[in-house]
């Protein structure tokens, strides 16, 4: 029976998130400098996304460059920033294609002019497209999303928008880079790390979460599969019990 047989349509995550990592070692296991694992692993981003499109997945958000990341050697930063601008640039006519809309989190304010005018670009050709959004985490950290959102529900409160007594989850929620995009049900993290990196630490308080040994560039359709069917056969209780869930 394959992977794919074995997913059940209906019940699949609306909202997939993925830290991509493993690059850097992927390369250095091929004898190359960390660079080319970054190229490579634009591939697995393809493969993911084909699976997702055809499992019906309505948002897709990869952790792609954290601001901790530019303390990263420069040549490697550079090099990153680059691949980014050639590979939006190679992909929007396919993204289009596939009716795929591009959008991002991030402070983009802090990314060289032609990352940020590429993605710009590649944001509104594809605005009108319905079926799957890939969203791109740059520049990102989920504090920084936090301090962010706070800095908008106080700017709202100072200009008497908002009364501090209404202030709740929903408003919060409302006030991060996507307000309009559901938390993710699955966040996938590759190489054998167990850890969450400052990514997305709001949305995925209730997330189902999945780790894989598989470095990055390995990471295959077959991967993501995998990873969905391991979250149809858990139980999600959200503080619940599971005799409740069973009433």
């Amino acid at each position: 029976m394959s992977l794919l047989s074995q997913i059940n349509r209906e019940k699949c995550p609306k909202h997939i998130a993925i830290i991509m990592d493993g690059n850097g070692r992927w390369a250095k296991q091929q004898g190359e400098m960390r660079l080319f694992g970054h190229a490579i692993g634009v591939e697995a981003v393809r493969e993911v996304l084909k699976a997702c499109v055809e499992l019906g997945v309505r948002h897709l958000t990869l952790y792609a460059f954290s601001t901790e990341n530019w303390n990263r050697p420069k040549e490697e930063v550079d090099g990153l920033m680059n691949l980014m601008v050639e590979t939006i640039a190679n992909e929007i006519s396919e993204l289009d294609e596939n009716n795929i809309r591009l959008r991002s989190i991030g402070d983009r304010s802090g990314l060289p002019d032609a990352c940020r005018n590429e993605l710009t670009t590649a944001m509104e050709a594809t605005k009108t497209n319905d079926s799957l959004d890939l969203i791109l985490a740059l520049n990102y950290s989920a504090r920084w999303e936090i301090v962010d959102a706070t800095k908008k529900i106080a700017n709202k409160v100072k200009a008497g928008e908002l009364n501090p007594s209404d202030i709740d989850d929903e408003t919060f929620s409302k006030a991060l880079c996507l307000g309009d995009v559901p938390d993710p049900e699955l966040l996938i993290r590759t190489s054998g790390e167990c850890r969450i990196s400052n990514f997305m630490l709001w949305q995925i308080a209730y997330s189902e979460l999945y780790f894989t040994d598989k470095l990055w560039p390995d990471f295959k359709r077959e991967d993501l599969y995998e990873a969905v069917i391991d979250y149809q056969n858990r139980e999600r209780r959200f503080g619940q019990v599971s005799e409740q869930l069973n009433d």
